[in-house]
């Protein structure tokens, strides 16, 4: 029998005292017991976890199970429903940008402890850890049974996902804490030397770079042969992602570290100006913007029609996608860099308040 911790606030006593209304009137005769069973007031609070730190990893939701990491150095499995920990796995040191992937139950991430860690998804036990030679910021990617990751030690590593054996690595010119994303046989990541790496990720030979002006912390989004990224010179660029050629530049009034979602030939990102911008695909052009209240790192997720997404400003955001306008907005008590999950009408998201939150989308 799984015990519910204190630290998991479950918000469920109206929901109780609803159904307990309901049932009674469906045994007089008065109605459905199931009519008002669940409130379903969008950005409501379904339940939250408390951590021991900052949670600007993002969540990963795979078989009604959360996986997130937290600064308080420890790997947590949270029951998708009720906030419930499964498991813990404490590592070396804070996890701080690196966020899990979980591919045929293990999961995969960083740590500031220079390891990346395959832990077993139902039990939380390791698998295997590799070390790096330094902190890793940036989140894996696993294809075809190849786990890629960045670390600051400058490195891109590509490794087996199956024993954590390296199978090649990449020197770049400065700290990688951008995310590899793979397509069509290519690497694609960037670098705090200002450049956007194409490598074969077979073998980790270059095939091309692209200068921008400014460390590039943003991870690649690909779509139709191009490759958006973001770069703290302030652009969001398109690139070809054959030649590496330049498809057009958007200016935004600030720093780009979060990074985009494509979605219906339209770009989603953040800006360090407190915008979310939507840009036209092909054209590079913009379709609106919607200011926040504060710096805006993490990356949206676009479903069904509405923008979440995290500011600076310690909210948590439903944008309507054909309009621009706000929805709803839930405030937290920090910072929220951690990038939203949303499955099965649910919001899962962490901030720097040290919480995980799953909302009502």
């Amino acid at each position: 029998m799984m015990i519910v911790p204190a630290k998991a606030r479950v918000v469920r006593s109206v929901q109780v005292a609803i159904l307990s209304v309901c049932v009674l009137l469906g045994l007089l005769g008065l109605g459905s017991p199931l009519a008002l069973a669940m409130p379903t007031k969008s950005g409501a609070e379904q339940w939250s976890f408390k951590t021991g730190n900052y949670v600007s990893s993002s969540p990963a939701v795979v078989n009604g199970v959360v996986y997130v990491g937290s600064a308080d150095d420890n790997v947590y499995a949270l029951d998708a429903a009720t906030g419930a920990q499964i498991w813990a796995f404490k590592t070396g040191g804070p996890i701080y940008q690196s966020s899990p992937a979980v591919v045929n139950g293990v999961v995969y991430i960083g740590s500031y402890d220079h390891n990346v860690y395959a832990l077993d998804a139902t039990s939380g036990t390791v698998i295997w850890t590799f070390p790096t030679g330094s902190i890793i910021g940036s989140s894996p990617t696993v294809v075809n049974g190849v786990v890629y990751i960045g670390s600051d030690d400058h490195n891109i590593y590509a490794l087996d996902a199956s024993t954590g054996t390296e199978i090649w690595s990449y020197k770049t010119g400065s700290y990688v804490v951008s995310s590899p994303t793979v397509d069509n046989g290519l690497l694609f990541v960037g670098s705090g030397d200002d450049n956007v790496y194409a490598l074969d990720a077979a073998t980790g030979t270059q095939v091309w770079t692209f200068a921008t002006g400014g460390p590039v912390v943003s991870s690649p989004a690909v779509a139709n042969g191009i490759v958006y990224i973001g770069s703290n010179d302030d652009n969001v660029y398109a690139i070809n992602e054959a030649s590496g050629a330049e498809t057009w530049a958007f200016k935004t009034g600030g720093s780009v570290q979060s990074s985009p979602a494509i979605v219906n030939n339209a770009v989603y990102i953040g800006s360090n100006d407190h915008k979310i911008y939507s840009i036209d695909a092909i054209a590079g052009t913009e379709i609106r913007a919607f200011a926040t209240g504060g710096i805006v790192i993490a990356k949206p997720a676009v479903v069904n029609g509405s923008i979440y997404v995290g500011s600076e400003d310690h909210k948590v955001y439903d944008i309507k996608v054909k309009t621009g306008k706000k929805k709803w907005a839930f405030k937290t008590g920090g910072p929220v860099e951690s990038s939203p999950a949303v499955v099965n009408g649910t919001v899962y998201i962490g901030s720097n308040d040290d919480n995980v939150y799953a909302l009502q989308a």
